[in-house]
């Protein structure tokens, strides 16, 4: 790659770093703010689900916005707007207004993230260039992650505000130098295409009703009038989005991209692998301080080996792709993702975390990091440049709802559990490891043979779907 292109790849994952780090950031500070602020029980995991509502419900329209009016210009004031949240956390002193900064937070995430991975998507071309670098992009989200579960004890140790803080001075950084380092949009030449407003209100809202309820499922119950309410909501605005989407000239989301078998494929891939990895997430991490009484740091430094697995993978997975296509490593990667999971079922009362805890941990992550740089190519190459933000958002959107619903099955089941204790974690880790399968199936199905297109049975036209650059790839997804 040249210098340039290292310089926009380094800035791009500065902010993909701090977006990944930002949500791990939290989990150990909850219960020193809770305890500094008195706040409630529902308010402290608003802190958490406020973010993740937002961010999921806003992905489309961010990634239809970068389209539309620059993805440098999105990248740059959603980042602005990052910044801003993050330093007024740090200062407020009411858990209302503390609520709120992660709302906008996450709205704000919302538009970096389809922005930032179609600047990737459109800077470096299809084949080794461009796997190379979502190859980082991913890695540097593991690491983010990773580094967030480490730093929130020591930055909580000295005051849980430090947690809002350096996430600001990060995104600071990155504001100073976006404009120097990334091509400015390129100008819009002819007439701009209209913004679907009605699209926009149906998608978003239902979105973030569809989110909002499997967020909240576990916490009052799939029976209560707030899920059944929201469901119901949700459901009747996507069909209305739908319909609009059909009758519109220039709608939001251009249902035609969905021809695409590859592209499809590889957002039923990205729900069914968040709901199995970030579902599991959830359950091991209660597992490991309910049962085996780790404190919160301790837990977190218990998965650090997953998230260094998943380092390894990502580097060695673009060398498999670029051999043998996008269908190898996505299967072999949900498969040892699974076995991970399932390995679980071995954990006890007391479980050895040498001989039973890290090997789940490092084959989980193993294939992990090789499925998701898998299913994010195959989700958008082939995609018609000026249609990148939104083939980026709907990725992202699908592992959003899948970690919302992988989440919302794991704590179902745990309720559920006839006897409790150490059987009823080994029933919902069965039940989220099963959803590795179904992503495997997917994309044995769906991505293609090694060495072709995988759009042989696709339909889509022209515009929507590109000729196919990529020297080995099926049909890669960024």
């Amino acid at each position: 790659m040249s210098a340039r292109k290292n310089l926009v790849l380094l800035v791009l994952c500065a902010q993909l770093f701090l977006d990944s780090m930002d949500v791990s950031l939290m989990g150990v500070a909850l219960p020193e703010m809770q305890d500094d602020m008195g706040l409630s029980a529902e308010q402290l995991q608003w802190i958490i689900s406020g973010y993740a509502v937002a961010y999921g419900g806003f992905l489309l329209l961010g990634g239809r916005a970068a389209d539309l009016f620059g993805r440098r210009r999105m990248f740059f004031w959603a980042t602005a707007v990052f910044a801003v949240v993050s330093l007024a956390g740090g200062l407020v002193s009411s858990g209302g207004l503390l609520i709120l900064t992660r709302v906008i937070k996450g709205v704000a995430a919302a538009f970096i993230a389809p922005a930032a991975l179609s600047i990737i998507t459109t800077t470096f071309p299809e084949g080794p260039e461009r796997n190379r670098a979502m190859s980082m992009f991913g890695l540097t989200g593991a690491s983010g992650y990773a580094a967030g579960l480490v730093f929130s004890g020591v930055l909580t140790s000295m005051s849980w505000r430090l947690t809002f803080f350096v996430p600001f001075v990060v995104a600071a950084l990155v504001l100073l130098t976006v404009r120097s380092v990334i091509a400015p949009d390129e100008a819009n030449e002819g007439r701009r295409p209209g913004f679907d407003a009605f699209g926009a209100v149906t998608a978003t809202g239902g979105v973030l009703l569809l989110v909002f309820a499997l967020t909240r499922a576990p916490e009052v119950g799939w029976g209560s009038s707030a899920t059944v309410v929201s469901l119901v909501a949700s459901v009747l605005l996507l069909v209305a989005f739908v319909v609009i989407q059909k009758r519109r000239t220039d709608p939001l989301v251009d249902l035609g991209i969905f021809r695409s078998r590859t592209l499809s494929t590889a957002n039923v891939v990205g729900i069914a692998w968040a709901c199995a990895t970030i579902g599991w997430q959830f359950i091991a991490l209660l597992y490991l301080q309910d049962t085996l009484h780790y404190s919160a740091l301790k837990a977190g430094m218990a998965i650090v080996p997953m998230a260094a697995s998943i380092l390894v993978a990502v580097n060695i997975a673009p060398r498999i792709i670029g051999k043998a296509g996008l269908r190898v490593p996505a299967v072999i990667g949900l498969l040892l993702q699974g076995l991970g999971i399932f390995l679980f079922l071995r954990a006890g009362e007391d479980a050895s975390y040498p001989a039973v805890l890290l090997p789940a941990l490092i084959i989980h992550g193993l294939g992990n990091g090789t499925s998701f740089l898998s299913f994010n190519i195959a989700g958008v190459s082939g995609v018609a440049n000026d249609k990148q933000g939104l083939a980026a958002s709907l990725i992202q959107s699908a592992v959003q709802l899948g970690g919302g619903l992988g989440v919302a099955v794991g704590a179902a089941v745990l309720a559920g559990a006839a006897t409790g204790g150490v059987s009823g974690y080994h029933h919902a880790f069965l039940a989220v490891g099963l959803f590795s399968l179904v992503g495997a199936l997917a994309s044995a199905l769906g991505l293609g043979a090694p060495g072709s297109s995988g759009n042989e049975a696709d339909t889509a036209p022209e515009e929507a779907v590109a000729p196919q650059q990529g020297a080995g790839l099926e049909s890669g997804r960024a």
